[in-house]
């Protein structure tokens, strides 16, 4: 069989610069929420790509910010749990800005590992402009730099191998079959989290927590059934989500349980409701034994 390589791989950077497209695209299966707004994922997300010699635990993460609300400090210890585990990091970072304070902060925190830099999105700027980008970056010892578009899928396998190549050698942590460490209740929240995400503006998606009170599997034939309860914070916000007539809650319960349908494979019956729980993101309590209960 050989040598088998294999090891923790954190994929860190700023809100909204590609890291759970990134993820999906790797392990070619839609793990991570996405949607075009930062600060979409709230929690460290496991993704393990199986190869015949080696195994991968990618772990996704929120963007690194600074912390407003007590949910934001348990989404930056978040990021600094997946920096401690890992064994090889993921810088990614996007082509439009030189190395601001963010990126010098986490490479800081991350000097003693391997780090592999990738500059996403590469389709949005002209090949001239990623060179002195390129040369900026080469000061802080990356073991390769990479430019890829993770939503184009370029650049991808050549970033797959400088990943396998730099992964300590090993026994693989989890068995071949599995691709995640979490339940499938938590995905089922995080695709209507992220539905909400695609359907609201401003202020609403940030302003929910989504907790699974119900989750019901049925014979073959029959589909399961899923009761889930959407937490906002005021009353006005309950209004917007439900829309008038509950129209709006009405669409987002049809494309959360498409999407909840792809991911489990088999048919669902999906249940929302709306519920206030006033400032939940500065409860400590709530948010430990409602967000992160997982963890």
């Amino acid at each position: 069989m050989g040598e088998f390589r294999t090891g923790y791989v954190a994929i860190v950077g700023r809100p909204n610069v590609g890291k759970s497209t990134l993820l999906n695209v790797l392990i070619n299966y839609r793990l991570s929420a996405i949607s075009p707004k930062p600060q979409t994922t709230r929690h460290k997300i496991l993704g393990i790509l199986n190869g015949e010699n080696y195994q991968a635990i990618f772990i996704d993460t929120p963007g690194v910010l600074k912390p407003r609300y007590e949910l934001h400090r348990f989404m930056q210890k978040e990021v600094e749990e997946a920096m401690e585990t890992a064994d090889l990091v993921i810088i990614m970072v996007e082509p439009f800005n030189e190395p601001g304070p963010e990126e010098i902060s986490i490479i800081e925190q991350v000097k003693s590992l391997p780090k592999i830099l990738a500059i996403n999105k590469i389709d949005l700027i002209e090949k001239p402009r990623l060179l002195p980008l390129i040369d900026k970056y080469r000061v802080y010892n990356f073991v390769e730099i990479h430019p890829i578009s993770a939503l184009h899928n370029s650049g991808i396998d050549e970033l797959k191998q400088s990943i396998v190549k730099n992964l300590p050698l090993g026994e693989p942590f989890y068995p071949q079959d599995q691709i995640t460490e979490k339940p499938e209740r938590f995905f089922v929240e995080e695709l209507i989290r992220e539905g909400i995400f695609h359907r609201y503006g401003e202020e609403i998606p940030y302003s929910c927590a989504v907790e699974v009170e119900e989750f019901r599997e049925r014979p073959q034939g029959q589909k399961d059934y899923i009761r889930a309860v959407i937490y906002v914070e005021k009353p006005s916000q309950r209004a917007i989500i439900l829309g008038k007539n509950g129209e709006a809650i009405k669409r987002l319960g049809k494309l959360a349980r498409e999407n909840i349908e792809k991911f489990l494979g088999r048919p669902v019956y999906l249940e929302l409701f709306v519920k206030v729980k006033p400032d939940w993101r500065e409860d400590k309590r709530f948010i430990k034994d409602t967000v992160y209960r997982y963890d």
